[in-house]
């Protein structure tokens, strides 16, 4: 396995800098924060995605499944050892859709367009509905508000008696914070302001 990972590691070094780290029981490769690539027991694995993920079936590249200890998972990833040891002549082009895909992928998800209410930070499914009856439909809107603001309409929808954390929970879902970390300083300000 370490010879083909190191040959492999010093291949991938044309597609970009390239981090790696403890992925699935192997070793994960990333650009830009973005896994495309996977080397588990002397295999290797490219991420599909959309037409890739054709290409690579066409040349009969079998998924990768990853074995839990309850279940099995089967990821987006394709073996790609016989073409990567047979230097395959599409083996580059897909290897820099993938990276392309990835990384495309990785800032969507990342991104406010992508995000429901409940996968900001501190939030989940029973303060997302809290927050839509309550008037706060979306991400654009929850940011175009204040915590205080936002706190308000939850109070003015369920009731004055809403416990005082979903405000401290408000404002470090729009900082990116669990609400614990925030300071007794700010909570203090935030409460003021209520």
């Amino acid at each position: 396995m370490l010879e083909v990972k190191s040959g492999f590691v010093e291949y991938l070094s044309q597609f970009g800098e390239t981090e790696k780290r403890s992925m699935f029981g192997g070793t994960g490769f990333f650009v830009s924060g973005a896994m495309f690539a996977l080397v588990k027991e002397d295999r290797i694995y490219l991420r599909g995605g959309a037409e890739l993920t054709d290409k690579l079936i066409a040349k009969a590249c079998k998924k990768f499944v990853h074995v839990k200890k309850s279940s099995t998972a089967i990821v987006n990833y394709y073996d790609i050892t016989e073409l990567y040891e047979q230097e395959d002549g599409g083996l580059d082009a897909m290897v820099k859709k993938s990276v392309e895909n990835s990384v495309a992928e990785k800032e969507y998800r990342d991104s406010k367009l992508n995000k429901r209410l409940r996968d900001l930070p501190n939030l989940r499914l029973t303060i997302e509905r809290m927050l839509k009856k309550a008037g706060v439909e979306n991400v654009d809107i929850f940011f175009s508000m204040s915590p205080e603001e936002l706190f308000r309409k939850v109070q003015e929808s369920h009731g004055y008696d809403v416990d005082i954390k979903l405000l401290w929970m408000f404002a470090g879902a729009q900082t990116g914070v669990h609400w614990t970390l925030l300071s007794e300083e700010t909570k203090q300000q935030l409460l003021r302001a209520v």
